[in-house]
């Protein structure tokens, strides 16, 4: 299992509650773009609309531009595949007041390309903060001890 692109951000914006796998349904050229790096999930969020969900704002560079259709969209609404059951219980959290569905990384599962999704609530600026000086600090202690 190899990771074609993750969401950094999504882990310092957001306090993810939980993690759900979802497949995503691709054009062939996007597939060799995706397994070549060429996609990005930076403000990538998930919206559920007639009992189907939707990848906002993640973005497939096509790998060889001339293969390409010419009416390509690489920043398209993409259709990712669950069951009926986790679109009930995804819509459902998703009403709750502050959650939303955010993409967390692409892999490959076998030979399929899969999406990690999470279930995740906004984090305020003091909690941003005591991230940064948490990261900072565990930098701090690992600098010396590596020196000693």
């Amino acid at each position: 299992m190899s990771k074609f692109a993750e969401n950094r951000k999504a882990y310092f914006n957001y306090e993810i509650l939980e993690k759900i796998t979802a497949g995503i349904e691709l054009l062939g050229f996007e597939v060799k773009a995706i397994k070549a790096g060429q996609m990005t999930l930076d403000g990538s969020y998930v919206v559920i609309r007639g009992g189907e969900a939707f990848l906002i704002g993640s973005s497939v560079t096509s790998l060889q531009p001339k293969n390409t259709p010419k009416d390509y969209d690489e920043r398209r609404n993409r259709k990712l595949l669950l069951t009926k059951k986790e679109l009930r219980y995804l819509s459902g959290k998703e009403n709750q007041n502050g959650l939303t569905i955010v993409a967390l990384s692409v892999y490959n599962m076998g030979h399929k390309i899969k999406v990690e999704l999470g279930l995740a609530k906004g984090k305020r600026k003091s909690d941003k903060r005591e991230t940064i000086k948490k990261r900072e600090s565990d930098r701090e202690i690992n600098r010396t001890l590596k020196n000693e």
